[in-house]
């Protein structure tokens, strides 16, 4: 049995290794966009690479996180965390030194594969190493402190961007490596899964991440019509048809079907997929509005952005709390009604702007929808599952979100109107937004109606989510489970 305190001088070595760890993954998933319009303009990038710099990424993260939390039982936690933040951290070096926009998304695509090692990794390590007593504390502060890295991820991006330069967004992992490893290797114990057995289902993994490497292609070119196109989308789709009888014949596969045998279990993660498509279509967008079309710096853009996680990192808690009491089908209903409202106040938003009365109420309505519904979106993904089974459904559903994400970033420009050179032109970019800004709206209400018919109360004595203070904007926390032993 773990018996690290967390009093302890070690507790104190591992939560800070996890935190620094969790923090290089979470910092670069919320500062890129910030850094996007700079990044287009040095390289002399059109909008589909932009696409791509942020969809490479999570494409590799989405396709392999499951994979990466199963290296961890099998081979030891420890190790394969490590493995994850020097593998960032070259990736990153690559991405700072990148001479062209093919090399930047090469190594975008490398980051995703070590993100995809360390995240899993970083709670794998609190739940394996701490005694029981403080697992449920240590867990909460690794939650907490990441939560702090997103929040202030814009405003960093932003002055990075605007100072030493966009290079540095990624330049800056490898102190933070330089910092983490050696601590992890002198102060965190390993251990794995003595129950871990049989082969991994890297044909799984390869094809899950295959269909949705082809579909996001599909979708970025599809304003050239080729017939590459049109066979890429067909090849994508029968990836995916492949990926699940894979999964459903697989002695021991990396996304079990029959999980989805709960009906809640399906119908949250239903939920999920509208509304992280539609966050991930409203992040990426809005930060290159506020630069291409208000004329904001890009440290004036990320701060204005910070609003949003601070609410989460604040009242997270309190809506898991509120959640518990009242269930989880009324919060799941009007978060993403609350969100859809800040979509349809993000209309407002244009050349000439003031922040004050236009930008900020957007934000502050987007933040308070998120607390409404993160929490107890968590929350109910766990309780709809077996106890054993709820780092796997965690997994799955953080996963599912992060695709969800992928494939907005892709689609949503085409489906807007946005040609490759918008975001070069403030009119043409501004016009494509706000078009973007109401098929995001619809998601969202499309994600109401289905938490409002299908959610169900929890039963009672479920379990709970660990990480009650949060501020992720990209996928929900990931939760911890005794035996979920795809991620812990």
């Amino acid at each position: 049995m773990p018996d690290v305190r967390l009093a302890s001088p070690q507790g104190r070595w591992i939560l800070l290794t996890t935190v620094l760890g969790s923090s290089m993954a979470m910092l670069d998933s919320t500062v890129i966009n910030v850094a996007l319009p700079r990044i287009g303009r040095d390289l002399g990038a059109d909008l589909a690479a932009l696409q791509w710099t942020v969809n490479a990424y999570m494409l590799t993260l989405a396709g392999l996180i499951l994979l990466g939390g199963s290296l961890g039982d099998r081979y030891g936690r420890r190790k394969i965390f490590v493995l994850g933040v020097v593998w960032f951290a070259a990736a990153s070096l690559l991405c700072g030194l990148a001479p062209n926009a093919g090399v930047l998304i090469a190594a975008r695509a490398l980051q995703g594969v070590g993100g995809a090692l360390l995240t899993p990794g970083s709670l794998a390590l609190i739940q394996a190493s701490f005694h029981p007593d403080d697992r449920g504390r240590a867990v909460g502060l690794w939650s907490g402190f990441g939560g702090i890295g997103a929040a202030v991820g814009p405003f960093l991006g932003g002055w990075l961007v605007a100072g030493p330069g966009w290079r540095w967004v990624f330049l800056l992992n490898v102190p933070l490596a330089l910092l983490c490893a050696p601590i992890a290797v002198r102060h965190v114990p390993d251990s794995a899964d003595g129950r871990a057995h049989g082969r991994f289902d890297i044909l799984g993994a390869f094809l899950g991440a295959l269909s949705l490497a082809l579909v996001t292609y599909a979708l970025i070119e599809a304003r050239r019509g080729s017939l590459i196109v049109a066979v890429t989308a067909v090849a994508g789709v029968l990836a995916g048809v492949a990926f699940v009888y894979v999964e459903k014949r697989r002695p021991d596969p990396m996304m079990p079907l029959d999980i989805f045998a709960s009906r809640q279990f399906t119908a949250v993660n239903l939920v999920t997929l509208c509304v992280y498509a539609a966050f991930g279509g409203y992040f990426f967008l809005t930060a290159l509005q506020l630069q291409v079309a208000l004329g904001w710096s890009p440290l004036a853009a990320g701060t204005a952005l910070l609003p949003t996680t601070a609410m989460m990192l604040l009242f997270s808690a309190r809506s898991g709390a509120l959640a518990d009491r009242i269930g989880p089908r009324i919060p799941l209903t009007v978060g993403p009604l609350l969100c859809a409202t800040a979509m349809l106040l993000m209309l407002r938003v244009g050349p000439g702007s003031s922040y004050a009365t236009d930008v900020l109420p957007a934000l502050l309505v987007q933040g308070a929808g998120m607390v409404a519904l993160v929490a107890p979106l968590t929350a109910t993904v766990l309780a709809s599952v077996d106890t054993a089974r709820a780092g796997l459904a965690s997994g799955i559903n953080n996963a599912a979100a992060r695709a969800a994400g992928l494939i907005a970033v892709a689609a949503l420009p085409l489906l807007a109107g946005m040609g490759p050179e918008a975001y070069r032109s403030p009119d043409a970019f501004n016009t494509a937004f706000h078009r973007a800004m109401l098929l995001c709206a619809g998601v969202l209400v499309v994600a109401s109606a289905l938490a409002f018919t299908t959610v169900r109360p929890l039963p009672p004595g479920c379990r709970r989510p660990e990480c009650r203070t949060h501020g992720a904007v990209t996928a929900p926390p990931l939760e911890g489970g005794r035996a979920a032993k795809h991620l812990s």
